[in-house]
């Protein structure tokens, strides 16, 4: 298979002769899906064999048996199926409708049915399969692939040839050819197995050829950042140890399905393996009905373990010291993860992280007599974890103004939460204190805030109006003889002069001060053809009225002075040979050479290409001229996540982003907090009051050099609860019960 991928690729004597593109990859690729569902089906085909050495026991059960010899019987349906599924897959960057490992969310488990769920883990057994075979080949394919993509730096999620994408085909080709989910669920591991190893040859083998090309792989932003940092982190390898998290049992958490007395079958899973003896002497069923009569025992202090009831020291019965409900157990795990990732966010300062731990025990006791805690966002304890998260990732660094007030704040939690009974309630009236508390500063911020919003949002309203008047007069000259200079000037400064009058008007009047009929006079005065009787002796009269009136439009709007006078000087040049009438040779040919200049109105305000904002709007909404931003290579290492899949651009970013920007050679750490309804401007804000704005395509620009960085575009907390959801598949994957 690894010659046919060259043969087909092309490759002559002279790698370098033939540039590919990232459509010649994705053919290559694609011409040899054939050739892996080939030898997947051989493969499965070896392991039903009683005898042979490929042999896997799973396979030797008559349903499984025969759904691979029927696979095998149809394998040029089953060939084109996948075919046809990786072609649509791969041509629309990958997919995203299927459940993903990666995108697992606690909140969402709650929703998932049965089918779903065991949907999920199959697919993820079978990603983890294939990421195991193609570990070591995959980041040098990302980083050509990244450059074929037009990217400086390694975008691994915007790869269209992921191995997911791989593994999503073969999931829909089973789920048509293997209707029996049991058994569907028994062959996709396998069979992702067997892909997976063809896969890894022809990575390899395409990463080669590119490279052989001359093709220069994309660099990872500020190296390569050790994974267990921030939300894209693995749980702490310890919290995972003797964990009862499973995905069916998470589910059933959320859904409150242990807040009930547990029955009998919940209590054998909250039993060790000395259970098995107790079966053996036939006591097991005595046993669980005394625990049932039982009455609940007080909540304790810490997570218990599942207890032995065998190991209790002499003199002490099964009905002193029952052991603790699944529900409880569970419980306790959800929040111990919960923490243990929280101190594992390298984007949470050391102090505030042990703040944090030292109001575990408090989430740990109301965990345990409400449920809620888990199923309900708008939870008191959520609401109060969630604040104090967010809050704190205002703060990069302990030397940052304010953070000792707020450090103070969150001293005075940890007192409330050890002094007092713990429950909703408790969280509630915290959360109204430390609110009171924080109302001060917040209450400045938000009308910093509002004031600058307000500037935005009409100078994007304003921006918007000049785009529709930039065409109308783009239509009026087009086909007139006007100089370039005086073109450009109408479709970028003056539609901005107009669209200023138009909204600042309160009668509604479309054309308050005449800005709008100024432009028939303006024109006809810099024809070139026009050639009517005494057309110099109006010139003459019209001329002064005609400068003031674009003074006076082009002070409203700050225009640049220096733009100003060039636009002027030019203007009267033309003026002063058409007074002329061609006579004077002088002035003719001053005339002839400002129109045969290039226009460099333009460049300062072109409605199509970016926005504008007067001086005044840039002033009150800390506004960010992309073109004056120094470029620097890369963001703090240390406060960012790992590069997302995707970078998300400006129209994906969110409300309540906190990102690090570089403002004036530092870097600061500021949170999206308002976005224009066009999405054109974006507003950024420190916990200083600084706010920092910029238009789209600014944004989108700094985020592709790397001088914007996201660092939480969720909820901490949400993050680390979806860390939990992770380690409750892998249980999943791995078999626990």
């Amino acid at each position: 298979m690894a010659t046919l991928l060259k043969l087909r690729l092309g490759v002559s004597d002279d790698p370098t002769s033939l540039q590919p593109s990232l459509n010649d990859c994705l053919e290559a690729m694609l011409q040899q899906a054939d050739l892996l569902v080939a030898d997947m089906l051989k493969g499965l085909l070896a392991a039903t064999s009683p005898n042979g050495a490929r042999r896997i026991a799973g396979f030797q059960q008559p349903s499984t048996k025969a759904a691979i010899q029927s696979l095998s019987d149809n394998a040029k349906a089953v060939t084109a199926t996948y075919r046809a599924e990786l072609t649509r897959l791969v041509y629309e960057g990958g997919g995203k409708e299927q459940v993903h490992a990666e995108l697992l969310r606690f909140e969402d488990l709650r929703l998932f049915e049965d089918a779903e769920l065991d949907q999920s883990i199959e697919v993820a057994r079978a990603q983890q399969e294939v990421s195991l075979a193609v570990d070591d080949v995959l980041p040098a394919l990302d980083a050509l692939v990244s450059t074929l993509l037009g990217w400086r730096t390694i975008q691994p999620g915007l790869n269209p040839l992921r191995p997911d994408v791989f593994v999503r085909a073969l999931q829909t080709c089973l789920a048509e050819h293997v209707p029996e989910a049991p058994v569907r669920e028994a062959l996709i591991a396998p069979a992702a197995g067997l892909l997976g190893a063809n896969l890894r040859r022809l990575y390899r083998e395409l990463s080669d050829w590119l490279r052989s090309t001359g093709l220069e792989p994309a660099v990872p932003i500020g190296g390569r950042v050790q994974k267990g940092g921030g939300a894209s982190g693995a749980p702490v390898a310890d919290s995972m140890a003797k964990t009862l998290l499973t995905l069916d049992r998470l589910r059933k958490l959320l859904h409150g399905d242990f807040d009930a007395k547990a029955a009998p079958r919940d209590f054998l899973h909250t039993m060790p393996a000395s259970m098995s003896m107790l079966q053996e002497m036939k006591q097991v069923d005595a046993l669980v009905q005394k625990l049932e009569n039982r009455p609940k025992a007080a909540p304790p202090a810490e997570p218990a373990e599942p207890v032995d009831l065998l190991d209790q020291p002499a003199g002490i019965s099964a009905e002193s010291a029952p052991p603790p409900r699944l529900g409880t157990q569970l419980g306790a795990e959800v929040v111990r993860l919960m923490f243990d990732n929280l101190a594992a966010d390298k984007r949470l300062l050391g102090e505030f992280k042990r703040q944090l731990k030292a109001i575990e025990p408090g989430v740990l006791r109301l965990a345990e007599e409400d449920s809620r805690f888990f199923s309900d966002r708008t939870h008191p304890a959520r609401q109060f974890l969630d604040r104090i998260t967010q809050r704190s990732l205002a703060f990069s660094d302990e030397k940052d103004p304010g953070w000792q007030r707020f450090l103070v704040t969150v001293e005075e939690s940890v007192g409330w939460l050890t002094s007092k009974v713990v429950d909703a309630d408790t969280f509630g009236e915290l959360l109204d204190h430390l609110q009171a508390k924080w109302s001060d500063h917040d209450v400045v911020l938000k009308q910093r805030r509002e004031e600058a919003a307000r500037a935005l949002l009409h100078a994007e309203q304003r921006n918007l109006l000049a785009q529709k008047l930039a065409g109308e007069f783009a239509e009026q000259v087009q086909t007139l003889e006007v100089p370039d200079f005086v073109g450009d000037f109408l479709r970028n400064s003056w539609a901005q002069v107009v669209a200023e009058a138009q909204l600042s008007c309160a009668d509604g009047s479309d054309d308050p001060y005449g800005y709008r009929a100024m432009v028939d006079d303006l024109v006809w005065s810099v024809q070139r053809s026009t050639a009517t009787r005494g057309r110099a002796k109006r010139l003459v009269q019209m001329i002064p009225g005609l400068l003031s009136k674009l003074r006076e439009g082009l002070d409203r709007i700050e225009y640049p002075p220096e733009l100003t006078a060039r636009f002027f000087n030019n203007l009267i040049t033309i003026h002063k040979a058409a007074v002329h009438e061609g006579r004077d040779a002088v002035s003719q040919a001053a005339a002839d050479a400002v129109e045969a200049q290039e226009s460099e109105f333009s460049d300062s305000m072109n409605a199509e290409a970016d926005l504008w904002l007067d001086k005044q709007e840039a002033v009150d909404s800390g506004y960010l001229d992309g073109e004056a931003l120094a470029p620097e290579h890369v963001a703090s290492p240390e406060a960012m996540l790992e590069e997302p899949a995707g970078p998300a651009r400006a129209n994906d970013m969110k409300t309540g982003t906190w990102v690090e920007l570089m403002v004036k050679e530092q870097w600061i750490r500021a949170q999206l907090t308002w976005a224009s309804p066009h999405a054109t401007l974006f507003m950024f804000t420190s916990q200083a009051g600084s706010a920092h704005s910029m238009s789209r395509r600014t944004l989108d620009r700094l985020q592709a050099q790397g001088q914007i960085k996201v660092v939480a575009e969720r909820n901490v907390v949400d993050e680390a609860l979806d860390q939990v959801a992770k380690a409750a598949l892998k249980n999943s994957l791995d078999g626990k019960s």
